[in-house]
C-alpha cells in the first residue's frame, strides 16, 4: 500500500522533477516508510511506501527492470502474487525480491494488458516501457485504489489523490458544473471519470490507459460485472448458494491474511465485520486484534454499536479496542478529515472511519473490513421497492436521490444550472444489458458506480491519511462475481442479505444476526444540532467563503428547520452543502 505519481510529457521537455517532488510529498501519509523518484527523459515516477507485503528495501519503488526496460510504481496488495510468482518462474523469469511488485512488472513483460485478469487484489498501476516510451495505467475491478489524472497539450500527470495532484500547479480548479450537479442529486456520488475540479479527472474503475511521449492514448475497460445465474445454476436453492457464499468469503479472508505485519479488524458489531471475525478465527488466527468506534447519542438516536462489537470480542477472545468520540473532538478533527478527502464525502461515517484509523495504526497497519456486502447482496432499503416496479428507474431516484430536479434548480443558483445529469446518467446505466430484473440493476449500479465513489473511496482515503491499509473481502472479485449470479430472491429476503445471512449463521452467534440493521452511526452530524449547526452556519453564511453556489433562500430555508431536510438516506441536505465548502477550503479551491 503506497501512494504514487507520475509526469508524461509530450512536448519534447524533461518531466517536471520540481512538480512531481511535490507531488510524491503530499503523499507521505499514505507511505510513510520510503520514497524514491526515478525520471528518464520525458517520464518521471514518484512513490511513498507502506511495507505490507515484503519488508525489505529490495521490493522498493519506484522498481526497475533494466533487462527489460520497464519501470513501475504500484499502489495496492496482490493476494495471490505467490502463485503468480510461480507460473512465472515456470516461464523462466528470475526475481531478485520477494514481494508483490516485482510479480507485477514481470506479468506485464509476459502477458502484457492480459495479465490484469489474472490479478487477485486491490491496485492502481503505471508501467513505463523504455523501448516503445509508452506509459500504461490501470485499476483494480472495484477501483479500490484510486488514480487521479490532470492532462493538458504538453504532459499527463496522475497521482493518488486529488490534493496531492493539485500540489503540482498548472491545473484548472474551477468548479465542475456536471460534478457539482452528480453530487447534489445522486448522494454525493460523482462518477469517473468526473471530479468536481475542471482540471481533474479519475481513471474509471477495472479501466486501462496507455498514452505514448506524443500523446496519443488508448482506453479500454478489462471487466465487467453480469448479473443472473449461469446455466449451470438455474436450480440451486438458498443452502446451495450459502454454501457456495460461504466457501468463497472463507477463501478471501484467509488470502488476504497473507501480509509480513499483523492484520486486525474494523469490528463493527454488525453481520459483515462480525463475519469476518468468525472466519479467521476459524482459520486458526489467534490473539486478533479488533477495533470499534461510538459516538455521542444526538436526536434520541444511539451513537454506538458497542454491544455487539463486544459480544464478538468477548466471543472470539479478540484484543479489543474500543474508542469514544465527543462532539467537541468531531468538530475539531473535521477539517483534517475533509483535507484527507480525494473528493468530497458526506456520510456520517468518514469521521468515523478517520478517528478510528488514527487509533488503529498505533495498533497495526492493516486490517481488514466489511465494506461491500450490502451493495453486492442487498442490504439496503431501496433494493425491496424494485421487486414489483414497472419503472425501475423512478422508483430508484425516489429512494436513493437526495433531491429532484425541481429542488436543485432551486438550490443552485443560475451560473450552476444545469439538466438533470444525474438522472440520465443512472437511467442510461439502467438500460445496459447485462441486467435484466429491476433489483439487479439497481445492484449493478450500485456495486459498480456507488460502492467505488462512496464506501470504497471512504475507507482508502480515511485509512490511508493514517497509513493504514485496508482490506476488504468483501470486494474479492470471485465473492463479487459469485454475488451478481444469486438471484435476488435469495439476497431480499430475512430483511436484507437473506444469503449472507444464512452463511452466517454457519459461523458466528446469532444475536449479531437477528437485529436490526445498523450503521457506523455520527448522530451529531445527522441531527445538526447545538454547536455542530452554528459551526455548519457560520460555514455556509461567511461573506467570504461566498462561492456564489447555493440559492440564499435555500440556505435560510434549511438553517431554519435543519431537522427537516433529512434525504431518503438518512442524510443532511444542509450538511451535504456545507461539508462541500469544507472541502473546496481546505483544498485551497
Amino acid at each position: 500500500m503506497c501512494g504514487i505519481s507520475g509526469e508524461l510529457r509530450f512536448d519534447k521537455q524533461p518531466a517536471d522533477l520540481a512538480a512531481l517532488d511535490r507531488i510524491t510529498h503530499h503523499l507521505a501519509p499514505r507511505g510513510p516508510d520510503a520514497w524514491g523518484l526515478h525520471s528518464q527523459g520525458p517520464i518521471a515516477l514518484g512513490h511513498r511506501r507502506l511495507k505490507i507485503m515484503d519488508l525489505a528495501a529490495a521490493s522498493g519503488q519506484p522498481m526497475l527492470d533494466l533487462e527489460y526496460g520497464l519501470a513501475m510504481v504500484f499502489n495496492g496488495a496482490i493476494y495471490n502474487y505467490p502463485e503468480l510468482r510461480k507460473e512465472l518462474l515456470a516461464l523462466g523469469y528470475r526475481f531478485h525480491s520477494d514481494g508483490d511488485t516485482e510479480v507485477l512488472l514481470k506479468a506485464w513483460h509476459a502477458w502484457g494488458k492480459d495479465m490484469l485478469p489474472k490479478l487477485n487484489g486491490m491496485f492502481a498501476l503505471a508501467i513505463w516501457e523504455r523501448d516503445s516510451q509508452r506509459l500504461f495505467l490501470a485499476r483494480d475491478r472495484l477501483g479500490i485504489k484510486p488514480l487521479y489524472l490532470s492532462r493538458t497539450r504538453q504532459r499527463l500527470r496522475f497521482a493518488s489523490s486529488l490534493p496531492a495532484l493539485l500540489q503540482g500547479g498548472d491545473i484548472d480548479t474551477s468548479l465542475n458544473a456536471q460534478a457539482l450537479n452528480y453530487y447534489l442529486n445522486f448522494h454525493s456520488v460523482v462518477p469517473a471519470p468526473h471530479t468536481l475540479v475542471k482540471g481533474v479527472e479519475k481513471l474509471p474503475a477495472a479501466s486501462w490507459l496507455q498514452i505514448d511521449a506524443d500523446g496519443n492514448s488508448s482506453q479500454g475497460t478489462w471487466w465487467q460485472l453480469h448479473y443472473g445465474p449461469s446455466d449451470s445454476e438455474h436450480d440451486l436453492g438458498l443452502e446451495d448458494w450459502r454454501d457456495l457464499l460461504l466457501a468463497s468469503l472463507r477463501d478471501a479472508v484467509a488470502v488476504r491474511q497473507r501480509a509480513a505485519r499483523e492484520v486486525g479488524v474494523l469490528l463493527s458489531g454488525g453481520v459483515d465485520s462480525s463475519l469476518l471475525v468468525g472466519l479467521l478465527a476459524e482459520a486458526g488466527v489467534e490473539e486478533l486484534a479488533t477495533f470499534s468506534i461510538g459516538f455521542a447519542d444526538a436526536g434520541g438516536e444511539r451513537g454506538d454499536e458497542f454491544e455487539y462489537s463486544d459480544l464478538i470480542a468477548h466471543h472470539y477472545g479478540t484484543r479489543h479496542q474500543q474508542l469514544r468520540i465527543d462532539e467537541h473532538e468531531v468538530l475539531e478533527q473535521l477539517p483534517q478529515a475533509f483535507a484527507a478527502m480525494s473528493e468530497p464525502m458526506v456520510s456520517h461515517d468518514c469521521i468515523a472511519f478517520y478517528l478510528l484509523a488514527r487509533e488503529v495504526s498505533r495498533y497495526c497497519k492493516v486490517v481488514q473490513s466489511g465494506q461491500g456486502a450490502d451493495e453486492l447482496l442487498g442490504g439496503y432499503h431501496w433494493y425491496p421497492p424494485l421487486v414489483d416496479t414497472c419503472d425501475p428507474f423512478n422508483s430508484y431516484r425516489a429512494a436513493f436521490f437526495d433531491r429532484s430536479h425541481l429542488e436543485y434548480q432551486a438550490t443552485v443558483q443560475p451560473a450552476w444550472l444545469t439538466d438533470d445529469l444525474a438522472g440520465d446518467f443512472v437511467r442510461q446505466h439502467f438500460e445496459r444489458p447485462g441486467a435484466l430484473e429491476p433489483v439487479d440493476k439497481a445492484l449493478r449500479l450500485d456495486s459498480t458506480v456507488m460502492l467505488v465513489e462512496d464506501p470504497v473511496k471512504r475507507v482508502d482515503n480515511m485509512t490511508m491519511a493514517w497509513g493504514l491499509e485496508a482490506r476488504v473481502p468483501f470486494l474479492d472479485y470471485r465473492v463479487v462475481e459469485l454475488s451478481a449470479r444469486i438471484p435476488s430472491r435469495f439476497k431480499l429476503g430475512d430483511g436484507g442479505k437473506q444469503v449472507l445471512k444464512a452463511a452466517a449463521r454457519q459461523v458466528i452467534p446469532h444475536a449479531v444476526i437477528d437485529r436490526p440493521k445498523g450503521y457506523f452511526p455520527v448522530p451529531g452530524l445527522k441531527h445538526l444540532q447545538g454547536r455542530t449547526l452554528g459551526w455548519v452556519r457560520e460555514l455556509l453564511l461567511d461573506p467570504s467563503q461566498d462561492r456564489g453556489l447555493f440559492q440564499p433562500a435555500m440556505l435560510e430555508r434549511l438553517l431554519a428547520s435543519p431537522s427537516e431536510d433529512i434525504t431518503p438516506l438518512h442524510g443532511s441536505k444542509l450538511w451535504q452543502m456545507a461539508a462541500l465548502h469544507l472541502w473546496l477550503n481546505q483544498q485551497g479551491i
